[in-house]
């Protein structure tokens, strides 16, 4: 699905574009000449599927190159430790003792990812692949545009580049120093990085910008916001990724997987709490910043956990699906960043009982993981889970990507140093002491109240339909996406015949 020019609609391109010929026949020549083969999805939800060609491959490849085999690293088998999948994702599993719950909280990581070192590549390559293939993305003539708070518009130009086209990433000035200094790498043109006022939860003014880019017939708005394919990526290979790791931690210890926990940015994420919850009757939790508490109290403002936006209800949030709203305060990620960074934060989580290898593992938590960390805490004493419950989360990035950020949040919070003191009143008051306030339960009418927010931005702004916006109210028009993911596929096929490409030449 996408959004087309205005008047907008959504549309399923479920079968080939008849007016989209020679896009294709462009696509193909171009993949050829560069040896691109394309994934599958079905590959990247069950890497055990991959050729021993593909393996051999893979070897020889480094997974933050731009290279056309590290399409087949976009899923979450992967480990530093060794260039082929593992057989489970990497995960940390959060003791009583970190967490102040019984319930076991479990986290997938996400910097395992390519590239980009994020999860957010992962919906790139859903958004782009599913027009490539359908004849409606010409890589010889257009511009990929990918706006995004920050890691999805890294992952598009990492994508974009593979597949051998322009990429320009729209994204918000404040944002870290950490992605302007990978764009900066990655982008041949210093004209496609495009930096729009604000900071996280500017997001209305990066689609303005990408109205006026769109006047370009050239340029593709791939909006991760209102791209169908990015809730569908999430629910095909985030949802089966995160249930073998569920798997895996109640193979010797049973217990139910009672929820799944994501902030909600483009909400792309939530999709594989729709594939949870019909798996496994599965909660699914939406977070937001307290600071811009949108969903909780229709409120606005400015928030620093980067990566998960605000102001707005993403048209692919699945609001009627979802279960419980949690707020979380960004001076609590910020603070708990610096805590799980820095030598003093180490030994006050040792004094709490929290094994040092353990600690040192909590470097793979960006803002929004802690984030998503927080709610799973709330929502757990909320419902009062215990040992026999399982809550699943995702870390999208890791702090590698905040070393700029947490130098300025030192000078704010912590002017005199980070000492041990320090160190235990940050990780007491935003860690063992966590509040079960600013949570939502949706019922019936509170779904209807934070559907309706949508209206605002997607009708009124934006030019939805107000039929096609009504829609996806309906859990059986959700439903009927699902089957599109097969359909990707034998058109993924399809296509890799055309061009021929071997994983070696």
């Amino acid at each position: 699905l996408y959004l087309g020019r205005m008047p907008r609609s959504l549309a399923v391109f479920d079968d080939f574009n008849p007016e989209g010929k020679t896009s294709f026949a462009n696509a193909v020549t171009r993949f050829r000449e560069r040896n691109i083969v394309l994934p599958r999805f079905s590959e990247l939800r069950d890497p055990t599927t991959f050729k021993p060609d593909l393996l051999d491959a893979l070897v020889d490849v480094a997974p933050d190159g731009a290279d056309p085999i590290n399409l087949f690293r976009v899923h979450w088998f992967n480990s530093p430790s060794q260039p082929t999948p593992v057989a489970v994702p990497d995960h940390i599993e959060l003791p009583p003792e970190l967490t102040g719950t019984n319930a076991r909280v479990v986290v997938a990581l996400g910097n395992r990812f390519p590239m980009i070192a994020a999860h957010k590549v992962l919906a790139a390559y859903s958004c782009l692949v599913a027009r490539l293939v359908t004849g409606r993305f010409d890589p010889t003539i257009n511009r990929a545009v990918w706006p995004s708070t920050g890691n999805y518009a890294r992952g598009g130009v990492a994508i974009s580049k593979i597949m051998g086209c322009r990429g320009v990433a729209v994204l918000p000035e404040g944002m870290s120093r950490e992605r302007f200094e990978w764009l900066d790498r990655w982008i041949e043109h210093p004209e496609d990085v495009i930096r729009t006022p604000g900071t996280e939860a500017n997001v209305k003014e990066i689609y303005d910008e990408c109205g006026r880019l769109e006047a370009d017939h050239s340029n593709v708005i791939l909006n991760q916001f209102s791209e169908f394919s990015n809730h569908l990526g999430h629910y095909a290979v985030t949802g089966p990724a995160l249930e073998s790791i569920f798997l895996e931690v109640t193979s010797k210890q049973p217990a139910q997987l009672a929820a799944f926990v994501s902030a909600s940015g483009s909400a792309g994420t939530l999709g594989a709490g729709d594939y949870l919850k019909d798996s496994y009757n599965t909660r699914i939790v939406a977070v937001e910043a307290l600071e811009v508490p949108t969903m909780l109290y229709n409120g606005f403002g400015d928030h620093n956990i980067q990566g998960i936006g605000d102001k707005h209800v993403p048209l692919i949030h699945n609001v009627t699906n979802t279960d419980l709203i949690v707020g979380v305060s960004d001076k609590a990620t910020d603070q708990l960043d610096v805590a799980f960074n820095t030598p003093s934060g180490l030994r006050s989580l040792e004094r709490q009982g929290v094994d040092p290898e353990l600690g040192s593992l909590l470097t793979n938590l960006g803002y929004s993981s802690i984030c998503n960390i927080l709610a799973a805490i709330k929502a757990a004493k909320h419902w009062r889970l215990g040992s026999e419950d399982v809550i699943v989360t995702v870390a999208t990035d890791g702090s590698e990507l905040y070393n700029s950020e947490r130098e300025k949040i030192m000078r704010r919070d912590f002017p005199e140093g980070f000492d041990d003191t320090e160190a235990d009143t940050v990780l007491r008051t935003h860690l063992n002491d966590v509040a079960v306030e600013h949570i939502l339960e949706m019922d019936a009418a509170n779904r209807d109240r934070v559907f309706n927010l949508g209206y605002f931005t997607w009708v009124e702004q934006q030019g939805i339909s107000i039929d096609d916006f009504e829609r996806r109210r309906s859990q059986d028009w959700w439903a009927e996406l699902r089957p599109l993911i097969e359909k990707w596929d034998i058109r993924i096929s399809e296509f890799n015949e055309a061009t021929g490409a071997k994983h070696r030449q």
